[in-house]
């Protein structure tokens, strides 16, 4: 019903003549300003709502979720980076806790994508770290001491990269209401998650393309 509701049709009237980015972003406000709305009444019983994608769950306050990711077609680099170009034109709207739940998203497609790639089901964990953990191990993406340590240290901080922004996500995003501990974020910071994002997204791609070969 929630995804009814807030479907882009809904807003034909009263967003229709304006361009698409400005739709995009209106869009986008509005739904997370209703969720902010709805989470002050839910935090009151110890629950919140989140929006997955076109889905939106009732859950536990902090509480992991967990859903079924759904098979993913195709991902490319193009894709990686019209998402990323919506999650920078967040940052310019000043939606920078949309743009860090969209580098959540797109890291979480990619790697959903190279483990089907490989005929494995995506973790169901909720947890993208767990995710990550899997695409290494299909792969074989762990550190090789025989590999140029300079490549190494690329392969850990592009670990610690994944670990920020899945924290970020947490208690930083538009995916919790204000019963969250919140944490405020610059513009700065918001544009070295999404190109971070991106840039460990085109690795990953990069690494899957090359095992598939």
């Amino acid at each position: 019903m929630l995804s009814f509701l807030f479907s882009k049709g809904q807003f034909v009237e009263k967003l229709k003549g304006f361009s698409p980015d400005v739709i995009e972003a209106a869009h986008t406000k509005i739904v997370e300003t209703v969720i902010d709305q709805i989470n002050g009444s839910l935090y009151f019983g110890g629950n919140e709502l989140v929006r997955i994608g076109d889905r939106f769950i009732i859950k536990k306050i902090g509480a992991p979720v967990k859903v079924s990711t759904p098979a993913i077609k195709t991902i490319d680099r193009d894709y990686i980076v019209k998402l990323s170009e919506r999650a920078m034109q967040d940052v310019m709207d000043e939606n920078y806790d949309s743009a860090i739940t969209k580098s959540r998203t797109l890291l979480e497609e990619v790697f959903c994508y190279v483990i089907e790639n490989k005929g494995e089901t995506p973790t169901e964990s909720g947890d993208i770290g767990k995710l990550y953990n899997q695409v290494k191990q299909l792969h074989n993406m762990h550190q090789d001491k025989d590999i140029d340590k300079r490549i190494n240290g690329l392969l850990s901080g592009l670990e610690k990269i994944l670990s920020a922004i899945a924290e970020m996500r947490n208690k930083g995003s538009d995916s919790h209401g204000i019963g969250a501990k919140r944490i405020k974020i610059a513009e700065h910071h918001a544009r070295l998650f999404v190109n971070s994002a991106m840039t460990m997204a085109d690795f990953v791609l990069a690494v899957g393309d090359r095992s598939s070969e």
